[in-house]
């Protein structure tokens, strides 16, 4: 008999909770708007830089530099903290909405850098390969490289990328270009927020979450075929600001009253019964602090109904201002093209900067 005593490893602890790691998720994090306004305030303009068509007047999507008379290069940046447990999850969510903001202005993105910072001490290193590789996984659906990018050891879980993209310039699609007499399309369902929210607190199923990851992986492609189409005038994605948010962006850089009907606008399968649960965010608080005096709601509508329209998306669907004697055309386009819960969900008229719900 052996006097050798095999000991047993010590069980390894199991990683934390990757939403337990951050005090808030996805755009939901992003500053309030009346926060942003303030920040910039004294920010300086284009000055001298003639090549720069858009930087932050309008707070358009993505920064577009001229070239030449044939290209332009845009240039974004997004990241924050986990919004789910999963972080191949993690990492395709915040792939997908980083890449949407030059969909969004009409480009082709060509390449991404990565943003990453992690608590080390809290995290095993296998975790943050895995959203390393689900970020990857999007960029290769899209058809680029993660060229490089930066890490940190930090306090939370952050992630993202900067990415570069071309268009053209007749291409070029801002959120300051809508018409009076124009319809609007939004191309995703509302309540990514919501449906967050409730996870957090591990209430949310199954098939929601299903659902709403394949909402927030769906790439925002579409967006660079409708800007070659000259009756589309205007397009924005629906971030963190909500849809009343981005839509009042959308009225003030335009000139014009966003006019959004209630009725149309298309909810996640379950957003509206969690909201009137309370499953909200800070966010939706936040947004509507920041820019409800811009806001006409119909009398007495009640509060579960405001943070549907508050509340934060993750990776959102485009809002897209369109000759409105095409847009059903576009809407079957934009369907035939994927996005199923895509809807005509309102109108641009002559008025006041400001977004009218009915």
């Amino acid at each position: 008999m052996s006097d050798t005593i095999e000991l047993e490893a010590p069980p390894r602890a199991a990683a934390p909770r990757l939403t337990s790691l951050a005090h808030g998720g996805g755009c939901g994090c992003k500053l309030a708007p009346s926060v942003l306004q303030q920040l910039l305030a004294d920010h300086p303009a284009a000055g001298p830089y003639k090549q720069l068509l858009v930087g932050t007047e309008t707070g358009d999507d993505a920064a577009v530099w001229q070239v030449d008379d044939e290209t332009c290069v845009v240039a974004t940046t997004d990241f924050f903290m986990p919004m789910v447990d999963d972080p191949h999850d993690f990492g395709r969510i915040a792939a997908t909405n980083a890449i949407s903001d030059v969909y969004a202005m009409g480009g082709k993105p060509i390449m991404a850098l990565a943003i990453l910072g992690m608590p080390l001490d809290k995290l095993p290193v296998e975790v943050t390969r895995e959203i390393l590789k689900g970020g990857a996984s999007i960029c290769a659906e899209a058809g680029i490289p993660v060229a490089g990018g930066h890490s940190i050891d930090a306090p939370e879980p952050i992630y993202g990328l900067a990415v570069i993209g071309l268009l053209k310039p007749q291409n070029l699609r801002r959120n300051s270009g809508a018409k009076p007499g124009d319809a609007l399309i939004l191309t995703k369902a509302l309540g990514v927020g919501i449906y967050s929210a409730a996870f957090k607190k591990e209430q949310l199923s199954a098939d929601a979450y299903d659902e709403m990851i394949a909402s927030v992986t769906l790439l925002n492609r579409v967006g660079a075929d409708l800007a070659k189409d000259a009756d589309v005038h205007a397009i924005t994605d629906v971030t963190g600001f909500g849809i009343l948010g981005h839509g009042l962006e959308m009225a003030r850089g335009s000139g014009a009253t966003v006019k959004l009907d209630l009725a149309r606008l298309p909810f996640l399968s379950q957003a509206e019964r969690l909201a009137q649960e309370g499953r909200v965010t800070g966010a939706s608080h936040r947004n509507w602090a920041s820019y409800g005096e811009g806001v006409a709601l119909p009398a007495n509508l009640p509060d579960w109904q405001r943070h549907l329209l508050t509340d934060p998306q993750t990776s959102g669907g485009l809002l897209v201002s369109c000759r409105a004697a095409r847009a059903d055309e576009l809407l079957a386009q934009i369907k035939a093209a994927r996005y199923p819960s895509a809807r005509i969900v309102g109108a641009v008229e002559a008025g006041p900067g400001r977004v009218v719900v009915a």
